[in-house]
């Protein structure tokens, strides 16, 4: 009975943001609910614009707008840049759809990077309408296209009065927020910002200030166009500091790689000499896999939750584990967040500048660099500090989003999901120690979510230079001028104030201001507790070296104390794991140094944004948002309260109450809420295998319950 339905007599036009263009359009488009296999849906329009491609029905109020509402993107929209693969099913048949089409398909699938998936219909809609609206989807969001093709220009161009939504956010375009970081974390005193990269004259890789050594020359950073220099990323409490350099290619000829190597040995003795600490480098393209590996990981484990129908899930739910293990991606994370422990180790407990080394410092490094500073800096585990890191050691710090995310669909060779790997793991770090954070597993969804959002500069050039170059341009309803773009930090541009409010975590430990001298004792108290005898190893080249050939004496001297430290890979429970025990065997400092527990299957599934579309892995009325309800509830009764109290402070102290009205019917909400409102119950698929027919039986059920139950809820 579908195709005799009445068509929608209300015309539904798309919302268009300013420069977003209508490019082609479909009526009469069935777009199914995939839960059981039925052919359950809605009729409406199909569009495709310059941004985005959105279906439209008349089914949408104000009153059943979700309370979670991305003002840019809705539920029904897909950005360009959002979609993954699209297929055509032909007599049943499911074929990759790319390039020019000879025949058009009766249904269309598209597989969302958030991991949503569509199912279209347009057995019912006029043949000519098809071939514009599959053409015109395949052509604009999977062929490759020039950068200035992005919408994030049209945007520029023609948005009005673009805000500049820095906030709080230290963005490290200027001399002076280089030189307030170093202030800030003690580290003038041995490393300066330098201005030699002004013009782009070194390289245009490099940010236009950076940081390094105070004894690095000018001539030396000129060189080899800023390779073999270390750039400073942090510094410790203690004064040893985290660095990073970019290397020299492996292949060429001797001449060239002997004076490279006599340049690098002069950096190495350079900052190898009082003041500084002692050096450990560690060449993070031998010591953790490679981007191909990663990219291949990620790859097998998004097909996990690239879910169909209902049928799909259950046939895949007997042999859950051994899919998820057989990805290696949570065994990615696991490395990763083990690696950022063994560099905090080095800063924190043996007082060891610590230097990481990539081909580009600018992939890898990036992540162990930002994870480092998470687990040791409290600062980066707020908002504000968070971002900022983001901005100063991935944006700045020249990490390729362009050719990472492929947003331009030039290259798949170049594609890998690694600042998704970082969103991971600071989530590992999130869900262990909630009140360390003051934001919320939600806000790191939306910001994976923002990575195809191309209304933000952030996630959509490969450098700095990049960035610069392509803003001078000249605007459509200005005089010539630069680009506006706006910034991913300013987020009323995504959401109202009370969904903003998810953002942001009630429970969040505050580090108390009066006890600033007191903690300041307490912390360094805790570090001696940290600094456990060592026990000598044999030096290995497995991992990290010491460069110092010069003066045998000085070799001699430091490499025995040196040596305490580098193990090799297949040696880690010595130091590391003294450090690892002895960490977790104290009370957490929500505000010191933060070690992620890395054992058997502390390692889990980011369930909030890899499930939050499949409504078999969600609990009604059950899980963390649960009790998130009860504790919201608490607050604002004691806010209430408190403003009755003292009434000039209710500006100040209603902040946060806007989110507790939404969360009143926690018995209705969904575990995955707030991606997951009020989502439809599961049907029990019609199954003619085993395996159904076991979880039937009462008694097989209980037996199961804990896979069962790890399954569906966020303890996986």
């Amino acid at each position: 009975e579908i195709h005799i339905k009445e068509p929608i007599e209300k015309e539904v036009n798309p919302r268009l943001l300013p420069g977003e263009l209508l490019l082609c359009e479909a009526s009469t488009v069935y777009k199914y609910i995939q839960e059981d296999g039925s052919n359950r849906g809605t009729y409406g329009k199909l569009v495709c614009t310059n941004f985005k491609i959105a279906f439209l029905d008349d089914s949408t109020s104000d009153d059943n707008e979700p309370q979670f509402r991305n003002k840019i993107v809705g539920e029904n929209d897909i950005t360009l840049q959002c979609v993954d693969q699209i297929y055509g099913v032909y007599d049943e048949k499911k074929k990759l759809l790319t390039g020019q089409l000879r025949k058009y398909p009766e249904k269309l699938i598209i597989y969302c990077k958030d991991l949503r998936v569509f199912h279209f219909c347009l057995r019912y809609t006029k043949e000519e309408e098809v071939k514009r609206i599959v053409s015109g989807i395949v052509h604009h969001s999977q062929t490759p296209k020039l950068l200035k093709r992005l919408f994030l220009f049209s945007y520029a161009s023609a948005a009005p009065n673009n805000t500049d939504g820095r906030n709080q956010t230290v963005m490290f375009d200027t001399l002076e927020d280089w030189r307030d970081k170093l202030e800030r974390t003690k580290g003038n005193v041995k490393y300066k910002a330098v201005t030699t990269n002004e013009g782009y004259r070194v390289s245009e890789k490099l940010p236009l200030y950076f940081v390094v050594p105070i004894c690095i020359s000018e001539e030396s950073i000129l060189k080899y166009e800023g390779r073999g220099i270390p750039i400073w990323c942090w510094s410790c409490h203690n004064g040893a500091a985290l660095l990073k350099m970019s290397a020299f290619p492996k292949e060429q000829d001797d001449s060239t790689s002997q004076t490279q190597k006599a340049f690098l040995d002069g950096i190495y003795k350079t900052i190898s000499k009082p003041p500084y600490e002692l050096l450990k480098t560690d060449d993070l393209s031998s010591s953790l896999p490679s981007l191909q590996d990663i990219q291949t990981a990620y790859a097998r484990f998004k097909q996990l939750f690239l879910i169909d129908n209902s049928t799909d899930f259950w046939a895949t739910d007997v042999k859950w584990f051994s899919l998820l293990e057989s990805t290696n991606w949570l065994e990615i994370i696991r490395r990763v967040l083990k690696k950022a422990i063994e560099v905090a180790e080095c800063l924190e407990r043996q007082h060891t500048n610590v230097l990481l080394i990539e081909e580009s410092a600018t992939d890898l490094c990036c992540v162990i660099s930002s994870l480092v500073q998470v687990m040791m800096d409290s600062y980066s585990r707020t908002k504000s500090g968070f971002q900022s890191l983001i901005q100063k050691e991935w944006v700045i710090g020249g990490h390729g989003f362009l050719d990472r995310c492929n947003h331009l669909h030039k290259s798949d060779k170049e594609e890998a999901p690694v600042f998704l790997l970082l969103l991971n793991c600071v989530w590992q770090l999130v869900q262990q120690y909630p009140p360390a954070f003051e934001f919320t597993e939600t806000y790191l969804t939306v910001l994976s979510d923002s990575l195809y959002v191309p209304i933000f500069s952030t996630f959509f050039f490969n450098s700095q230079h990049q960035k610069d170059t392509n803003a001078s341009g000249e605007s459509l309803k200005t005089q010539s001028g630069p680009f506006r773009f706006l910034t991913v930090w300013d987020w009323s541009v995504q959401f109202d104030p009370e969904a903003q409010a998810f953002l942001n975590n009630p429970l969040y430990a505050e580090k108390p201001k009066p006890d600033k001298s007191q903690r300041k004792t307490a912390r360094f108290k805790h570090q001696r507790q940290l600094s456990l005898p060592l026990t000598q190893t044999k030096p290995s080249t497995k991992r990290g070296f010491f460069r110092e050939e010069t003066d045998h004496l000085i070799k001699n001297i430091l490499g025995k104390r040196i040596g305490k430290f580098i193990n090799s890979s297949d040696e880690p429970p010595n130091t590391f794991r003294e450090f690892y025990d002895s960490w977790h065997s104290k009370p957490v400092d929500y505000h010191g140094l933060l070690l992620p527990r890395i054992d058997g299957p502390e390692i889990k599934v980011w369930a909030q944004r890899y499930l939050r579309w499949i409504p078999e892995a969600q609990l009604h009325g059950g899980g963390a948002i649960a009790t998130a309800a009860k504790i919201l509830d608490l607050m604002e009764e004691v806010q209430s309260l408190q403003v009755k109290m003292d009434e000039q402070h209710s500006q100040a102290l209603s902040g946060d109450v806007h989110s507790v009205p939404m969360l009143r019917n926690s018995a209705r909400l969904s575990s995955l809420f707030p991606f997951a409102l009020l989502q439809r119950q599961s049907i029990k698929p019609a199954l003619p295998t085993s395996t159904w027919k076991d979880l039937e039986d009462e008694d097989d059920l209980v037996k199961r319950d804990d896979e069962f139950v790890d399954l569906s809820g966020d303890v996986i």
